[in-house]
């Protein structure tokens, strides 16, 4: 209501009423290709579903020190259930939003809580799988007992500070050694819970073993480098794993992603498999991956799912390169990534859930039977011939074509 009144007060006045802005425009484009309704084109630029009531919830701006953001994420789900609840009302939930912070098995935090509240009122939530399907972000294999596995890792010139994320099972023993451009080593690591420090020339590596918790059976260990004076040391470092005591030995390693990290920055030899962002890897959500529409081939930089997730990601994909969007303040640009396909499938997934609930067609329409009903959808995509696979899972939305 407030933001209602506040657009029918004009720029100054609203403002004073509801003090806040869309400084990058994500948000703005994201919601205007879920339910825009075109004004700024005469209704030639609407969204999907541009007839739908809308419910935004802002996350903060990131703060030194601060919590994650994906703290941050779960109260704004936890605001938008609750509204939705009250009212009465079903909802689809947008999130183009991803990380690379977690096992990627579906297991933290997040993407525990997504699964469990995805349960509650009537819900489809949407996220995208990133776009880290083509950057050396991802690294990983098996390593069986005795074997010697060497993980090269390119660092550029210039880069202030990075980390490694590197995820195991708990029961499985692995010495790790951590060799720097220059050719000194460390290690092996002692297998202690809680922080270690060590120096390698002028980068101070901050080394944290992790525990499993209520929800998962994997082991974090974290690596933070940091600069001893200006810039961690660039070149070529390595990461030696050595199977002391193992059983099923399955080892995977992340960078961080959203583009934080210098170009050059990277491993040797990266998978295009397993760079799905964070919460895409959660079982309920419907995960959405992009592809190029003006010539129907799958978008490379779409993060991909793996065999090490116990169900199939992504559920499907829809346009993401190329796509006329809505600006703050009036106007269009042009957008690519997953984040801006993801709001045809949250739009495709109203419109069902306005036919089936709303209508009183279904009034079972959400949760899974929307994904189910999309997935059955879906249309090929030259160059795949098993389907769902891990590019592009069930295929192409076709509700937007419907539509």
């Amino acid at each position: 209501e407030q933001i209602d009144e506040a657009l029918a007060l004009g720029e100054n006045q609203g403002r004073r009423l509801v003090p806040s802005s869309d400084y990058s425009g994500h948000g703005t484009s994201v919601l205007g290709i879920a339910a825009g309704n075109g004004r700024a084109s005469d209704g030639v630029n609407q969204g999907v579903a541009y007839e739908s009531d809308l419910l935004v919830v802002k996350m903060g701006i990131p703060r030194e020190n601060s919590f994650p953001r994906t703290t941050e994420l779960i109260q704004g789900i936890d605001y938008l259930v609750r509204q939705a609840l009250t009212m009465g009302r079903p909802m689809a939930i947008n999130l183009s939003f991803g990380n690379n912070y977690g096992s990627h098995k579906g297991d933290s935090l997040l993407e525990t809580y997504i699964d469990m509240v995805s349960s509650i009122g009537r819900l489809a939530i949407c996220t995208g799988t990133g776009n880290n399907g083509n950057q050396p972000l991802h690294e990983g294999g098996i390593l069986k007992q005795g074997q010697t596995r060497q993980i090269e890792l390119s660092v550029s010139s210039r880069e202030p500070t990075l980390n490694v994320q590197l995820w195991k099972s708990y029961e499985d023993e692995m010495s790790i050694y951590i060799e720097n451009p220059s050719g000194n080593r460390i290690g092996p690591l002692d297998e202690k819970l809680g922080p270690q420090r060590y120096r390698l020339g002028n980068t101070e590596l901050l080394i944290y073993y992790g525990k499993p918790g209520p929800y998962h059976l994997t082991q974090e260990i974290y690596i933070d480098f940091l600069s001893v004076e200006t810039y961690v040391d660039s070149g070529d470092w390595k990461i030696i794993l050595s199977g002391k005591r193992v059983r099923g030995g399955e080892y995977y390693l992340w960078l961080p992603g959203g583009n934080t990290l210098n170009r050059g920055t990277g491993f040797y030899e990266p998978r295009a498999y397993g760079t799905l962002t964070i919460p895409a890897t959660a079982r309920r959500v419907i995960a959405v991956g992009a592809y190029d529409s003006l010539v129907d081939s799958y978008a490379d930089f779409s993060g991909r799912g793996s065999r090490m997730l116990p169900y199939l990601k992504p559920d499907l994909v829809a346009p993401g390169v190329n796509i006329v969007a809505p600006v703050p303040g009036g106007g269009y640009r042009i957008v690519t990534g997953t984040s801006f396909a993801t709001p045809f499938v949250s739009g495709s997934a109203a419109l069902l859930m306005q036919w089936g609930i709303v209508n009183g067609n279904d009034p079972y329409l959400y949760g899974e039977k929307v994904k189910a009903y999309l997935r059955k959808g879906a249309r090929p995509l030259p160059g795949f011939e098993e389907y769902p696979n891990e590019e592009v899972g069930w295929g192409e939305d076709v509700i937007i074509r419907l539509h």
